[in-house]
């Protein structure tokens, strides 16, 4: 065998295994390196939650849901936010929606949670009226998902809506490392 065709041969090889390979490497938003994920900042309000800390979630997988319940997209995409929160709760995700308005009156509390509560949303809500916590995730999106794998990486991102089977897996494979 000659050097290139060797050469060759182990970079199929290696790029196959990376692809079979079942942890959440394989899941990183197209080029995202891994990065910490920032403390919670500036919530006014938590809802369906005692206070959340990152530093208190480590060992756990985090799935961080940037929303408003006046967006058509956040709203679409809900369902598969809240059924990856009941199926896999018990397996050690914990599902944060953080509220971040976009109009003066989704800065209501009562508003909120009057959303929250048609929408039937159980999981822990963070108000961000300050947006402080999506200028700490530099964020610019609804919706925005962030993966944070067991030692508090971002090891995953997706904006908008769809890819839900994508971001499933990623959550399967965080949760088994």
């Amino acid at each position: 065998m000659t050097a290139r065709r060797q050469f060759l041969a182990t970079a199929a090889a290696a790029t196959a295994a990376a692809f079979a390979m079942p942890d959440a490497s394989a899941f990183f938003s197209l080029g995202r390196t891994p990065t910490t994920a920032p403390e919670f900042a500036g919530i006014d309000n938590w809802l369906n939650s005692a206070p959340l800390r990152m530093a208190d979630l480590q060992g756990k997988v985090v799935l961080i849901d940037f929303w408003t319940y006046t967006c058509i997209n956040c709203l679409n995409h809900l369902p598969a936010v809240k059924s990856w929160h009941e199926k896999y709760k018990s397996q050690g995700l914990v599902t944060v929606g953080v509220h971040t308005p976009e109009f003066a009156y989704e800065k209501s509390t009562r508003n909120v949670k009057a959303a929250m509560e048609r929408l039937g949303i159980q999981h822990a809500v963070a108000q961000d009226n300050s947006y402080a916590t999506w200028r700490a995730f530099s964020n610019n999106y609804w919706p925005a998902i962030y993966l944070v794998d067991k030692k508090g990486m971002i090891v995953y991102s997706h904006f908008g809506e769809g890819r839900y089977a994508e971001t499933e897996k990623a959550i399967q494979a965080l949760l088994a490392q």
